[in-house]
């Protein structure tokens, strides 16, 4: 069983074109690897009980990361969050975006107009890093990291990892450490914290938590998703709301972590023998789940916070569709793609 990287995270919307052009525009999620109409039914433990109808875009950015997979429903009206965010919440507060120029990236977002929350500032691992908010209300933060993939006009890259709100670190640990990998504690502190000062409900005291992975990915894409890390922020006063309360998977907000494994045989006994099963198993109900133009097996698990926490393992991608070239990892294996065929990507790049 191999976790290979974050292949995206999920954000839902009420308009799925709009917020796409937006995260083009100024977060470069441009390379499109799906857009699809579907009926989600098989994420009934998350929906209440019922099929969905949704529109979902899979965006990636060259330079390495992480990509979003922009969720809008169809068959009902998307319900936002009521009270806005505060950090601490339970479940995912931020999505961490990866810049190998921080000063760059904040100079060209704040003549760009977006709403950024504070100054760069150093984090407790003294990396650089500063925090904006969308115009659909999610919080973001941008973080130093050198390694990029493919270097084009882009000031940052994808996804490189998520700030949540836990309830209880040692609980929440099970899942990130335990089953994800994340074995490496770069920073455990206590405190108020200068960085988080700007942030709604920043000036709290927090438990902050810092988790990277000591491993070295070899999946298909893992030279593209690169290294990631969790960050876990525990409120110690107070009594955090959970971000999900009242409202289903897809609704507005961050709505899971996904990863991109081989091996779901193997992790489905690995978590379940953490004591957290699969909530949502397509392995079980099909051979192979049917992507569109891409086919694979998705699971699900859920934290203690309420995070979910998706595992995808790719079966087939089109990487031209144009010439019926489709790469069929049954059939190849798991090992790296070689970075040529990786840069073939920007061919799916949409101005």
């Amino acid at each position: 069983m191999k976790i290979n990287g974050i292949q995206q995270l999920g954000v839902g919307v009420e308009d799925v074109h709009e917020a796409w052009k937006w995260y083009r525009k100024h977060f470069s999620m441009d390379i499109l690897m799906f857009d699809e109409e579907a009926v989600a039914k098989l994420m009934l433990a998350h929906t209440d009980g019922e099929p969905r109808a949704r529109h979902a875009i899979l965006a990636l950015n060259m330079e390495g990361g992480g990509g979003f997979e922009i969720w809008e429903h169809k068959d009902k009206k998307p319900s936002p969050i009521i009270d806005p965010i505060v950090l601490g919440d339970l479940g995912i507060n931020i999505g961490v975006l990866k810049t190998d120029n921080v000063e760059l990236a904040y100079k060209t977002y704040k003549s760009s107009g977006l709403n950024l929350l504070g100054e760069i500032a150093n984090a407790p691992s003294g990396d650089k890093h500063f925090f904006l908010k969308d115009p659909y209300d999610n919080l973001w933060e941008v973080k130093e990291h050198p390694v990029v993939f493919s270097k084009g006009k882009s000031v940052n890259g994808g996804v490189f990892g998520t700030i949540i709100g836990v309830t209880d670190i040692e609980e929440s640990l099970v899942v990130y450490r335990d089953i994800l990998g994340f074995d490496e504690t770069v920073y455990d502190e206590t405190g108020v914290f200068e960085d988080f000062k700007e942030l709604p409900g920043g000036n709290q005291e927090f438990r902050r938590v810092l988790l990277r992975h000591t491993d070295i990915k070899n999946g298909a894409f893992s030279t593209l998703f690169g290294k990631s890390e969790i960050e876990l922020v525990q409120v110690l006063k107070g009594s955090p709301k959970k971000i999900y309360e009242g409202r289903i998977w897809g609704d507005p907000g961050f709505i899971h972590l996904c990863y991109d494994i081989n091996g779901m045989d193997a992790l489905r006994e690995k978590a379940e023998a953490h004591g957290f099963p699969f909530t949502v198993d397509s392995a079980r109900a099909m051979d192979t789940f049917d992507m569109g133009d891409a086919a694979g097996n998705f699971a699900y698990i859920q934290a203690p916070e309420g995070t979910l926490i998706e595992f995808v393992e790719t079966h087939k991608i089109p990487l031209i569709k144009k010439l019926g070239w489709y790469i069929d990892f049954r059939k190849r294996g798991n090992h790296p793609l070689p970075n040529w065929i990786l840069k073939l990507f920007r061919l799916k790049r949409v101005k």
